[in-house]
């Protein structure tokens, strides 16, 4: 009887899968591994900012490149791209090398360009700046995350019958009687996951008063010169904006009372906060608690010297159980760029 021809075993067949498998992944990042081994060139875009690739390829409106910083591959429209920036820079450095003198001051007028950029929007945390050149927005954190949510105005009103931008000059309450200031829904749409958040303000004077840029001058408490001849002078940015407590009641916050003496005289009260505030890049003011918030709601006022307070706010709330605030700006992951003298090697 005549031998029987042996079939492969089934650990033959394992083993052939698994080497073929191994070498069709090893075939698919050839490519990749390529690329990222190029030199780096850069991009050049219309907005002064560049794009460091090891390849890039047009393809109708849009342009393909392999980020040398992120190691893929990724696309903008090739209406961004400045052209002639980045064939001049690729000749320069073609005919003389990175080291050229047109080529040097080339990458220091990027790099003071891109200074001027961040100094317009200041790092608040790693990775994260204030995505804007204006408006009020808080840092908060998140699950560990540090986040900035932009904090929209709120009007106030006076127990919804009279409306106006400035407290005193918008109602007339009867002598005697008190009228709350007060704002719709129980909750702020913004809420703070920590209790001592931070308030980056760079908003539009009132005519009127001075620039928030410079944040110094006088204590709030110092005596002044009696100069009656001389126009009330504006509050110093440290004034201008403070934070109050609200008060629910119902489905309303009320951030205080304006009453009238009999005399005639209007005042107002507020639960204000102690906070701190300082000057930062940018034209930016950084408003912060002096003290932990307790879990509640409150708004960021403007005050406009003896007039009052404008009386539309910036709302949030405080509560560390609250869900995910809408939208917000979080950190950009970025690997760190080559060191200068060899980013263009």
């Amino acid at each position: 009887m005549s031998p029987q021809p042996q079939t492969p075993s089934r650990s033959v067949f394992s083993l052939l899968a698994l080497v073929a498998v191994t070498l069709l992944v090893a075939l698919m990042a050839l490519p990749r591994f390529s690329f990222a081994q190029e030199p780096s060139r850069r991009l050049i875009l219309k907005d002064g900012s560049y794009q460091l690739v090891t390849h890039y390829e047009v393809k109708s409106d849009r342009v393909r490149y392999f980020s040398a910083e992120r190691e893929e591959w990724e696309e903008l429209p090739a209406s961004l791209v400045d052209w002639p920036a980045t064939d001049k820079y690729e000749k320069d450095r073609a005919a003389a090398g990175a080291s050229a003198p047109e080529a040097v001051q080339f990458d220091k007028d990027l790099d003071h360009e891109r200074e001027l950029e961040e100094a317009a929007q200041p790092q608040v945390a790693p990775g994260l700046r204030l995505p804007e050149d204006s408006g009020v927005f808080l840092l908060d954190t998140f699950q560990n995350e540090p986040q900035l949510v932009e904090v929209q105005q709120t009007s106030g009103d006076v127990n919804r019958s009279t409306k106006g931008n400035i407290l005193y000059g918008a109602i007339n309450p009867i002598a005697g009687l008190k009228q709350a200031i007060e704002l719709e829904g129980a909750h702020a749409k913004v809420q703070s996951h920590v209790d001592v958040p931070s308030l980056y303000i760079n908003v539009e004077p009132i005519p009127g008063q001075p620039d928030q840029a410079n944040p110094s001058g006088p204590s709030p408490g110092a005596a002044q010169p009696q100069q009656p001849q001389q126009p009330e002078q504006p509050l110093v940015p440290f004034d201008r904006f403070r934070i109050i407590r609200a008060e629910v009641k119902g489905n309303k916050r009320i951030l205080g009372d304006v009453k009238r003496a009999v005399t005639g005289k209007i005042t107002q009260q507020e639960h204000f906060v102690p906070t701190t505030i300082t000057g930062i890049t940018g034209g930016w003011l950084k408003l912060t608690p002096t003290s932990s918030l307790a879990p509640g709601e409150y708004a960021l006022v403007e005050m406009v010297g003896k007039e009052g307070m404008n009386l539309d706010v910036w709302d949030f709330g405080v509560n560390p159980k609250a869900p995910a605030n809408a939208n917000p700006w979080k950190p950009e992951v970025k690997n760190p760029p080559a060191p200068a003298d060899k980013r263009d090697n």
